[in-house]
């Protein structure tokens, strides 16, 4: 039987959901000679097809994809783990399951793995996320889907077939006794807590989600029990419609407004207060007919400005007002407060392209200068009616990427943040100096009240991944507590450690390190669950 062109289907696992799915904007007919099976659709493997091989100089470095799924029981502790250390540390990033043309980072499937810790011992297991994309390729044995974010160089069998291009590889947040794994050019994938087992590759609130994307960064609020998120590009490719909603603690939609935005582009991450919703729109453009030349989805555009954009929360989105201001790359939120009718957005922002496997439309050199990220704060004064432009602020000397707050103050006034940071006053080892960039070696912690950092330095031969905020006890005042993050250690073949980190001690190094006796893949993001919220086995 063939399916309805322009649907996409979902596990049957543990969802609930009906099957069909709504039609996307667009979308071409089913490719022909494609048959369904149940649950998906068949692809045999191409007659004398190479046999499956990346090239070492493509993939990380030269070390190649991780593709294993593992458990390890029991880790080698170095040091002591806190007895108050009870919960699983999960991440997740791109891990390519057959190689790719281009070989971006982020095109590689989702990879998610856990820490249990536990009564001083730690068990670490991973999985891919078996999204409908991941499975198709499995089943044919080969990649087919070639650009990143881009369709029209899909393999013939799958091009406008009804399969989800998401691939789940950016973060990982549990919801409602699930694991939510996201790309934000797609629903997310459910995965099981415990087990690492996905049980719905495309979730989207029992039918209620409006939006074919949903970003990577949705945002909980603890007080009022509600995830807001958002899709955008929401009604298909290269529209200028964002769905904005929120769902209480079981999954039930309760708000949702649909809005535009100034330009079509990267809109990875936002802001949400307890009054205000806000979206930075940077220059990463959406570009259809760069796309249809063999280009990615985003092209950095130095002509065009950042635009900021502030709605209020729960309303119908009519009172969206978008300030302007200069060309800049912000892709991660530390942390969002308003105080009366002001907001303010920490993020670390840069003065031009962070990413240099997305090309600059206009030719010019990846410049890593312009693409060091400050930790900047963005305000406006929504009172002021005829303002146009927001204000920015630069708090710190620090530079780094991927800010992280203690999750309890999400939506509300803060004042702790931390960041990986690269730190030039550190020595690096002499073994290292032929990389082209300085390693991030630092976690720093900013206290907004007094603007002072403490800092853990890794060493001269590691660099560190993101980093989860743990509570020391779960009423224990903000930032006090422990920071969990990967070590890749260089000189080992970029072998990884977990690291604990007292954040009252920043400057002691480790309480503990796990060693794997591997190099695993490069996270992108990172969550941390208590053991109090998993399930019980």
């Amino acid at each position: 039987m063939k399916k309805k062109s322009g649907t996409r289907q979902q596990s049957s696992s543990g969802s609930g959901e009906s099957i069909n799915r709504r039609k996307f904007m667009g979308t071409v007919a089913a490719a022909a000679g494609v048959g369904a099976v149940a649950g998906g659709i068949s692809f045999a493997p191409a007659a004398g097809a190479a046999a499956v091989h990346f090239p070492a100089s493509s993939y990380l470095g030269g070390n190649g994809p991780f593709r294993i799924e593992a458990d390890l029981r029991d880790c080698d502790i170095e040091g002591e783990i806190p007895s108050n250390i009870d919960g699983a540390f999960y991440r997740v990033g791109p891990d390519f399951q057959y190689p790719a043309p281009k070989g971006i980072p982020f095109d590689g499937e989702g990879h998610v793995s856990m820490f249990r810790i536990k009564d001083g011992h730690v068990d670490f297991k991973s999985r891919y996320a078996r999204t409908q994309r991941y499975d198709a390729q499995a089943e044919a044995r080969r990649r087919l889907f070639n650009v990143y974010r881009n369709p029209f160089f899909d393999d013939p069998t799958v091009r406008g077939a009804n399969i989800s291009r998401g691939t789940a590889n950016t973060h990982i947040v549990y919801y409602n006794g699930k694991m939510m794994a996201m790309k934000e050019d797609s629903p997310p994938v459910l995965m099981d807590p415990l087990t690492l087992e996905t049980v719905n590759n495309y979730y989207t609130w029992n039918g209620e989600l409006q939006s074919l994307t949903h970003t990577a960064h949705p945002k909980f609020d603890i007080n009022t029990g509600e995830i807001i998120s958002f899709g955008y590009e929401g009604k298909g490719l290269d529209t200028d419609d964002v769905y904005v909603f929120s769902a209480d603690a079981r999954g039930k939609i309760t708000w949702s407004t649909w809005i535009k935005v100034p330009y079509v582009g990267m809109l990875h991450d936002f802001a949400v207060s307890e009054k205000y919703v806000a979206f930075l729109c940077i220059p990463f453009a959406t570009r259809v007919d760069k796309m249809k030349e063999g280009w990615v989805h985003f092209a950095w555009d130095n002509t065009l400005p950042t635009w900021f954009g502030v709605l209020e929360r729960g309303g119908d989105g009519k009172d969206l007002r978008w300030f302007k201001g200069p060309g800049r790359c912000a892709t991660h939120v530390m942390g969002t407060f308003s105080e009366g009718n002001t907001l303010y957005v920490d993020m670390d922002m840069a003065l031009g392209n962070q990413f240099p496997f997305f090309p600059n439309l206009h030719g010019e050199p990846f410049d890593p200068k312009t693409a060091s990220g400050y930790l900047t704060r963005l305000s406006v004064d929504l009172s002021k009616k005829n303002i146009t432009e927001y204000s920015m602020e630069k708090l710190y000397p620090q530079t780094g990427a991927l800010p992280r707050q203690d999750d309890r103050y999400v939506t509300h006034p803060y004042r702790i943040g931390f960041m990986p940071t690269s730190d030039p006053t550190k020595p690096l080892n002499a073994k290292l100096g032929h990389l082209p960039f300085r390693p991030t070696n630092s976690y720093t912690k900013f206290d907004h009240a007094t603007r002072t950092t403490s800092e853990f330095w890794v060493g001269d031969d590691s660099s560190l991944q993101e980093c989860c905020f743990v509570p020391r006890h779960r009423n224990s005042p903000e930032g006090d507590g422990y920071l969990v993050g990967i070590a890749n250690r260089l000189l080992e073949g970029g072998r990884s450690d977990l690291v604990i980190v007292d954040t009252q001690q920043m400057d002691a190094g480790p309480v503990a390190t796990v060693h794997l006796p591997y190099r695993s893949y490069s996270q992108v993001h990172g969550w941390w669950v208590s053991g109090e919220d998993l399930p019980k086995t």
